[in-house]
């Protein structure tokens, strides 16, 4: 059967989500988790990989498995196998012929910036510290070309398996909440 999972994870101390020789990755430990809760766990895929240092919230895998919990208890059972910087969220049934990166319709970033004169040690591993004066003018410019159908070619490797370069980036915002820009 095929499950989707729902992950979250603090990306500090991950070199992202691939998994690389000599590497802690996101994929690593969470194909260490699979292989402690499921007989047998094949085909883990994910809907956007993310690079080293990067959170995430609601990104979602899916995987082939067999034997092991039943669905309603596979999010709690992979999360007690996981480090504490990674948690399985939600697990169910995926729809027939789901797969986390060819199935997926959107996806979503979200970039903070402390702009204070001091640092925030709270917010460190979340948040750039910028201790200049930002201009809102410039980037609710900035932001406002970027929406629409745009190319990204340029920020792909030569070698790459992406066949398609162009992504419809429906929104792009700023949004200011004391010394917080988000």
């Amino acid at each position: 059967m095929i499950i989707k999972l729902t992950i979250e994870y603090d990306g500090t101390g991950f070199r992202g989500w691939a998994r690389q020789p000599g590497e802690r990755t996101v994929e690593g430990v969470l194909r260490e988790a699979l292989a402690v809760v499921f007989p047998r766990a094949e085909d883990l895929a994910v809907a956007g990989r993310t690079d080293a240092g990067v959170h995430a919230t609601g990104q979602v895998a899916s995987v082939a498995v067999e034997g092991g919990p039943p669905v309603e208890r596979a999010a709690e059972a992979l999360s007690s196998a996981l480090p504490e910087d990674v948690a399985v969220v939600g697990a169910e049934y995926a729809p027939e012929g789901f797969h986390a990166r060819f199935s997926a319709k959107a996806r979503s970033y979200r970039y903070r910036v402390r702009a204070a004169r001091t640092p925030s040690p709270l917010e460190a591993r979340r948040a750039l510290w910028w201790p200049r004066p930002v201009d809102a003018d410039a980037l609710e410019e900035a932001t406002s070309i970027l929406v629409g159908e745009r190319d990204f070619r340029a920020f792909t490797p030569t070698e790459t398996q992406h066949d398609v370069f162009v992504r419809n980036v429906l929104a792009a915002a700023w949004h200011r909440d004391g010394d917080r820009l988000d």
